[in-house]
């Protein structure tokens, strides 16, 4: 190494450090061209109550709502435990013809139902509970809130 570039090598790491706020985000996977920066919801259901039930379906609603107006895109998930599970069964959701209706209008919504729940549930009625189509199993739904709060979603229990 000549003594010319030993003598350059400071000055450019310190111009590199200065620079580097400057360079784009690698945001990529969480931007979109057209609409901007991808916003992440995730609300959790974990009460039997049909209030709170359409509650967190409003919410879901009227963000979706809102950020349409304004041109970006957010993704929506409901995540169901406990006896907030009662609002994914096809047997007993007081808000099936809700979730029937978002399935169909709003696709940036999805719904998760907690493995463990199911399982619990299976054990004391002796048979699994008939889930909505709509939602997909996770193993564990408060681990589910972890990683995904983890991931940078915002995690809000209206």
């Amino acid at each position: 190494m000549t003594h010319r570039v030993r003598l350059l090598l400071p000055f450019l790491a310190m111009l590199c450090a200065m620079l580097a706020p400057l360079a784009p985000p690698a945001l990529a996977a969480e931007q979109d061209a057209e609409w901007g920066p991808v916003h992440k919801l995730v609300l959790q259901i974990s009460d039997s109550n049909p209030e709170k039930m359409t509650s967190v379906l409003n919410v879901a609603a009227n963000v979706s709502r809102h950020y349409s107006e304004i041109g970006e895109e957010v993704e929506i998930r409901i995540v169901a435990f406990n006896d907030g599970l009662d609002m994914l069964r096809a047997d007993r959701s007081p808000v099936l013809d809700r979730l029937k209706s978002f399935e169909q209008s709003m696709p940036n919504v999805r719904f998760n139902a907690c493995g463990n729940t199911i399982d619990s549930i299976t054990r004391a009625e002796g048979k699994a509970p008939p889930i909505v189509e709509s939602a997909t199993t996770v193993q564990a739904a408060v681990v589910t809130l972890i990683e995904l709060s983890e991931d940078g979603w915002t995690i809000v229990r209206p």
